[in-house]
């Protein structure tokens, strides 16, 4: 098949740091071309991909030129698919709305995967004008804000087996990987790590609206020995800094759509620690891959009891439920029962 994805411009695909959504869409493209489909990826001009690129903004915008307006990198990408709609026999789109006009009537097949929350207010708006566009979630959870959506499929992401060696040593420290803001729990963290006296690292991303909540709640907590902060850390950093984990902390307070870091610390064999929301009880298996937990006292007492979990269990369990193999085989179906379909009309 001739398949079209389009990516979102903030990040290069797949990024050079942070960003969730840009690294699944590089892994479903090389899946992709590896089961032999001929894939386009819309994206910035730093991106790198095994399938065609097709330059829509020179450069990621988060890492580009300050003062530029993402509404006129977000005009060219859509037209830049309106112009080649009729090039492809489905087009992926992983942009949330903004492509939905220009794709309901170009007469190709196409699916939306929503990456992010859905709770937010306008958006059962948007539903009720497109009623007939196609949508993937990512977790069940994830759907629960928009039921009335037309939700063609849950595909949970999946990685590459081989991006991250497991390691089956016990960890000396708790891990934090994440956004520095309050609802991913940092401050949660710090408290749980104090607590059961073991040592923090926070591999993590100061957004720039955040920098007052950082100084003011973070900031002074880090002491550079029992509490680190190393920043954020690519690809290559991300797999020591996961595997020589005891456990990743993931304490959020907000619906979490999936929670990529989850299976990235699964891949290096590390047991997860998690707040049950969102899509937490669809991605951690309590007492197999990790715990799931009810507040701090409870976080605290699982850290204690995470040593008795198998690591080479944990591995096994990635390798089984998210591998980026397994992401693309579902899409693949997706995308053939669209195509068969004929997909939305003009």
């Amino acid at each position: 098949m001739r398949i079209a994805q389009l990516a979102p411009l903030a990040e290069s695909v797949p990024p050079k740091l942070y960003g969730g959504t840009e690294r699944v869409i590089a892994w479903l493209v090389d899946e992709l071309v590896e089961l032999g489909h001929d894939v386009t990826l819309f994206a910035s001009g730093d991106s790198r991909t095994s399938g065609k690129l097709h330059v829509v903004w020179p450069r990621a915008l988060r890492l580009g030129r300050r003062g530029v307006d993402p509404n006129a990198a977000s005009a060219l990408l859509i037209e830049a698919i309106a112009e080649r709609a009729c090039d492809f026999d489905v087009i992926h789109s992983h942009v949330d709305w903004m492509p939905l006009s220009v794709l309901s009537r170009s007469g190709v097949p196409f699916l939306t995967t929503m990456h992010g929350r859905l709770d937010l207010p306008g958006l059962s708006d948007v539903i009720g004008t497109f009623p007939k566009a196609p949508f993937v979630s990512i977790s069940d959870n994830q759907r629960r804000p928009l039921p009335d959506a037309n939700w063609i499929a849950t595909i949970q992401h999946g990685l590459p087996k081989d991006l991250f060696r497991p390691s089956y040593e016990r960890g000396s420290y708790l891990a934090f990987l994440g956004r520095l803001t309050a609802e991913k729990g940092p401050e949660e963290a710090i408290r749980i790590a104090r607590a059961v006296r073991i040592p923090l690292r926070i591999a993590a991303k100061i957004p720039r609206a955040e920098t007052g909540y950082f100084k003011k709640k973070l900031e002074p907590e880090i002491d550079g020995e029992n509490i680190q902060l190393v920043g954020e850390v690519d690809e290559i950093r991300k797999q020591p800094f996961l595997a020589g984990a005891a456990a990743l902390v993931f304490p959020i307070d907000w619906p979490e759509p999936f929670g990529l870091v989850m299976i990235e610390a699964m891949a290096c064999g590390t047991p997860v620690i998690a707040y049950r929301s969102g899509s937490v009880p669809e991605v951690v298996e309590d007492g197999v891959t990790g715990f799931i937990v009810d507040g701090e006292q409870q976080a605290i007492e699982a850290v204690k009891e995470v040593v008795r979990l198998d690591r080479r269990k944990v591995r096994a369990r990635f390798e089984e439920r998210f591998a980026a193999s397994r992401m693309a085989r579902e899409y693949e179906n997706r995308y053939r029962e669209l195509v068969a379909r004929g997909g939305p009309r003009a």
